[in-house]
């Protein structure tokens, strides 16, 4: 996943992009992450009405999720 093109903060509509999702799955997936503190869906900062997908956070979750593909888990001991 190449994301040098993109800046630290990235827009929703550029998460989509990168994921090759729609714009209405990723919007729903960083309302889900709202909605659960955190627990589920794509990691979004809300900055006033803007919201912004860190490409750090993006690029952990992408991991994560992966790591859960693999059969391994990436929780520290």
């Amino acid at each position: 996943m190449d994301l040098s093109d993109y800046p630290e903060m990235m827009r929703v509509s550029d998460v989509a992009i990168v994921l090759s999702i729609s714009r209405t799955i990723a919007y729903e997936q960083v309302s889900l992450y709202e909605r659960t503190g955190g627990r589920e869906g794509i990691p979004v900062i809300r900055i006033g009405r803007v919201m912004r997908v860190p490409k750090s956070a993006l690029t952990a979750w992408v991991n994560h999720r992966l790591g859960h593909l693999d059969g391994q888990s990436n929780d520290a001991a």
